[in-house]
């Protein structure tokens, strides 16, 4: 059959594959593409030119940026930062005392009931750095680089789960199907190697974050922004390696000819998913050749093993870092790491702040120091940011499941207040935005860091204004940063 044939049957029945967009414009004579113009004016939304033939051409930003890459590591799980960055030595005195009634009543949490005690830091502070930083002894040589580090000790969410939680930092909403900060990135500026993706997402610690996919998903923007899940173990993206008997002419060839349709379709329909399908087709078949080298640590030289940490042919957030730092040296410009295993409740030993804590402290410490080593003796660092954070922060108070002391020592779910740090490109290194109250449970006033903030901030180093970036759908211009008030922290800027 003749490839006129084939399409004509394809579309026979043509108002089935109609798109909603597509009615509006060719319906009424016109009154629905009218009535879309005229949403889209409101409030002068930033306009996002990318190529109908590739969406993720490379795009100036609004203005000048300093932030050219990211690579956002996450501890899934929400690691205790009163173990960590947040020094109090007001809550040590406290140690083993009840809990203030203030700090319990009104209050939702995921397993205290009664009257807890109050749970001093297990392990000692102490200054590190010209800056003079507090850190506890568990991050040795992250301490090294303190001086580096953008620490932001006020940050507040309004999830108290990690599924909820971890959408709310990803994408600015605890509900399903809104982009994430690295499909928003894409979007915005494309990539700077298309033979990569421009998103990578890589998992270690044994099991993906409770939000699972969705927290490097496009949501609402086409899906050519999505992220794409890489492996540190066997294939790093399965299936891009051709079948048993099928050559790359063979398989350049059939691309050819499914593409030749689906341009067909999308002058017929419109549809801009048509061109997103055409997109993935072409990066797949290009990623063939360049993802299995890039992904490839074994060819690291010795030294660069023994500073990182890493062990080829395991999954491991060491070799993951040193993805990322080959990842941001490829040109890819968003690059998620997700670490499971920081919910430290203290109802087993694995999630107990006195024993596994120690562990996974161990597993990241040594990584991160070396990619951030790595990234500033290669010159990366002058324009990658490097982000480190959890979901929410950890109670002041020992958890007490059942009302009972708990052989394991362990803090619940505290959304009010909780430390990131940044370093790199865009933030004033060595230097502390924010206070929390002498027990590490809340901001202090007029220091609150709402997510929406934090992203409005991401945003601004990557050279958007918060209030611009955004995506038409269901008659509002959605963004990042939500509907709701969001400022730009200006003091931790560059």
């Amino acid at each position: 059959m003749k490839l006129d044939s084939i399409l004509e049957e394809y579309f026979r029945q043509d108002t089935q594959y109609q798109t909603r967009r597509n009615f509006l414009r060719n319906g009424i004579t016109g009154f629905g593409s009218l009535w879309l113009g005229l949403q889209g004016a409101k409030g002068s939304p930033l306009k996002i030119n990318h190529s109908t033939e590739n969406p993720l051409d490379v795009l100036p930003p609004q203005f000048t940026a300093k932030a050219k890459r990211i690579i956002y590591l996450h501890m899934a799980g929400a690691p205790s930062t009163l173990e960590l960055f947040d020094h109090k030595p007001e809550l040590d005195k406290f140690n083993g005392k009840d809990c203030p009634q203030e700090f319990l009543e009104g209050q939702n949490f995921a397993f205290i009931q009664g009257t807890p005690k109050m749970l001093g830091s297990v392990y000692p502070f102490k200054q590190y750095g010209e800056s003079g930083t507090y850190m506890s002894d568990r991050l040795p040589h992250l301490a090294k680089h303190v001086d580096d580090l953008c620490f932001i000790h006020t940050l507040k969410t309004d999830q108290f789960n990690h599924g909820p939680a971890q959408l709310m930092v990803h994408t600015g909403n605890a509900a399903f199907g809104h982009p994430s900060i690295g499909a928003w990135a894409t979007y915005g500026l494309g990539t700077e190697n298309q033979n990569l993706p421009g998103f990578i997402s890589l998992l270690s610690g044994g099991r993906s974050p409770r939000a699972g996919k969705n927290l490097w998903g496009s949501g609402y923007l086409p899906s050519i922004y999505q992220g794409v899940q890489c492996r540190s173990v066997g294939e790093p993206i399965l299936n891009t390696n051709n079948p048993e008997g099928v050559t790359s002419e063979v398989r350049r060839n059939t691309i050819d000819a499914i593409n030749s349709l689906n341009t067909t379709a999308y002058e017929k329909i419109g549809d801009p998913e048509t061109l997103t399908r055409i997109s993935q087709y072409e990066m797949a078949f290009r990623m063939q050749a360049s993802v299995p080298e890039v992904m490839d640590i074994s060819k690291e030289p010795k030294a660069i093993h023994e500073m990182y940490g890493t062990q080829p042919g395991k999954e491991s957030f060491a070799n993951n870092c040193l993805l990322a730092r080959r990842l941001a040296e490829q040109g890819v410009r968003f690059i998620q790491l997700f670490d499971w295993g920081w919910d430290s409740h203290g109802s087993v030993e694995s999630e107990a702040l006195n024993f596994g804590f120690k562990d996974k402290c161990q597993q990241v410490d040594q990584p991160i120091s070396a990619l951030l080593t790595d990234l500033k003796q290669r010159g990366l660092l002058e324009d990658t940011l490097v982000i480190w954070s959890g979901e929410f922060g950890r109670t002041p108070m020992r958890e007490n499941r059942g009302g009972n002391e708990m052989k394991n020592i362990g803090r619940d779910h505290n959304p009010h207040a909780f430390t990131c740090w940044m370093a790199g490109a865009g933030v004033k290194p060595g230097y502390h935005y924010g206070e929390t109250d002498p027990f590490g449970y809340q901001s202090l006033p007029g220091q609150e860091v709402h997510v929406r903030d934090f992203h409005a901030t991401l945003l601004a180093m990557m050279g958007f204004n918060h209030k611009k970036l955004s995506y038409s759908l269901n008659g509002l211009e959605q963004k990042l940063s939500g509907v709701k008030s969001a400022k730009v922290i200006k003091d931790i800027l560059a």
